[in-house]
């Protein structure tokens, strides 16, 4: 993989520590399966929006044939990619920023599909260290590219497409912002294919960071007071602006030759 950055390098060594953690302990998949209720597919166990809506649209909007591949940036531990591998019946190759993800992601692969389709490396959303045009579609779900980092983001997602294929990712904007990321999206060689709005996200976000909040104490005990003042900032400092966000699964398609 690439040389990472400074921020890159603090930022591995705190989702490490978190990806640690909460495998020893289940308190934040359970109050993460509390806050989607019935939409929560359990088996996916991600610490995202995923939900139930969400794999359906990806399914609809990649239009993925058996065999080709899939590029999961940002997986985490690998549960959305390996469930959209298994559903539409490709092959999977999942980057993230983790090295803790990607162990645990490379344990579970055999839970969905047989472990020679799917594999899992360090890299980044700018580097994700993967061939040109190898991928058939890409997924990419809740990952902190910030607002600075959309560019690169989508050059190397538009670098690692086949032509004519199609990515999928979500997107939280503000409701007055301009739409800079679609110029962006343009500007990187896509055209927008689809553009699904998840009404529901902000809610789901709003019941998770309540929750957190209410089992403070809790979640102590669990992760310890570091990781767990790290959540709990986050609750506090994003509950109050949740009003203000749109939440969507965009579809970005890369240009046929």
């Amino acid at each position: 993989m690439s040389t990472l950055s400074p921020h890159e390098l603090a930022l591995q060594a705190e989702f490490d520590d978190f990806f640690a953690a909460t495998a020893a302990s289940d308190l934040v998949s359970r109050l993460h399966a509390e806050a989607l209720g019935d939409a929560c597919p359990v088996e996916v166990a991600a610490f995202s929006s995923c939900d139930w809506n969400l794999l359906g649209t990806a399914v609809r909007r990649l239009r993925m044939r058996p065999g080709q591949l899939l590029a999961d940036i940002g997986c985490g531990t690998g549960g959305v990619g390996l469930w959209l591998a298994r559903a539409l019946a490709v092959d999977l190759i999942g980057i993230d920023l983790s090295t803790t993800a990607v162990e645990l992601a490379t344990a579970r692969r055999s839970d969905f599909v047989p472990p020679e389709r799917a594999r899992f490396l360090v890299g980044t959303v700018r580097e994700t260290g993967l061939p040109d045009q190898c991928a058939q579609g890409a997924v990419c779900v809740d990952v902190a590219v910030g607002a600075t980092g959309w560019a690169a983001a989508l050059e190397e997602l538009h670098r690692i497409l086949v032509p004519g294929s199609r990515a999928v990712l979500t997107l939280t904007v503000r409701r007055d912002s301009p739409a800079a990321w679609e110029r962006r999206a343009e500007s990187a060689g896509f055209e927008i294919e689809g553009l699904d709005e998840r009404p529901e996200e902000p809610q789901m976000w709003r019941s998770l960071y309540q929750l957190w909040l209410s089992r403070e104490q809790d979640l102590r005990r669990a992760l310890g007071d570091a990781r767990a003042e790290t959540l709990l900032n986050e609750a506090k400092e994003v509950l109050p602006r949740l009003q203000s966000h749109r939440s969507f699964l965009v579809t970005l398609r890369r240009a046929p030759r």
